[in-house]
């Protein structure tokens, strides 16, 4: 597998501009996401990833966008679901509709964590797997996302309970890097 482009470089380029418009959105909306429940989230990251199936069978998108932005919405959905789930004194109270009001570079802060966490997850797994996500069809990409969904909306449905399963934290996580491959193979951004 010589002269492949730098995995760390592409994931570190992607997620930048993942980050960018993250940082974009607060400026503009704050943190309202974070009156979301979690099962709200992972919908919000399942319908996301629906649609790029939907897109990837039928080939057209009738409302101009494609698929990799919905790629970089997935990316920034998991990010604020592990937010959540790994700072319960976040989520959301009972019928309160009361937002995180910290500034944007709080925020950020809470973003930057995450990233680093799953930053280091891809590496682990991507040197045990020896980069064999490069030899894999994009299309199944999605079709991880969504199986790796389904099991997470089982977790939820059994108030995070399992037997032997990673959490939905390991889920999202990989959900995540799954699309940041997705986003690699497909071109976006250019290359490193």
């Amino acid at each position: 597998m010589a002269n492949l482009p730098d995995t760390e470089a592409q994931f570190d380029a992607i997620v930048a501009s993942c980050r960018r418009l993250f940082a974009q959105k607060t400026e503009d909306y704050g943190a309202a996401w974070t009156i979301l429940r979690l099962p709200s989230l992972t919908d919000q990251i399942f319908i996301k990833a629906k649609r790029i199936r939907t897109l990837e069978i039928k080939g057209e998108s009738r409302v101009g966008e494609g698929i990799e932005p919905e790629y970089v919405g997935i990316i920034n959905y998991c990010v604020m679901a592990l937010i959540l789930h790994r700072q319960p004194e976040l989520q959301p109270q009972g019928d309160v509709l009361q937002p995180l009001r910290a500034p944007v570079a709080e925020v950020l802060g809470l973003y930057d964590a995450q990233v680093a966490a799953i930053r280091s997850t891809l590496l682990k797994k991507n040197h045990d797997y020896g980069e064999a996500w490069r030899y894999m069809r994009p299309a199944s990409f999605t079709d991880l996302i969504l199986m790796k969904l389904l099991r997470i909306k089982q977790i939820e449905d059994h108030q995070g309970e399992t037997r032997v399963s990673e959490g939905v934290d390991a889920g999202y996580e990989d959900i995540v890097n799954y699309s940041v491959f997705a986003l690699i193979r497909r071109g976006w951004p250019i290359p490193v």
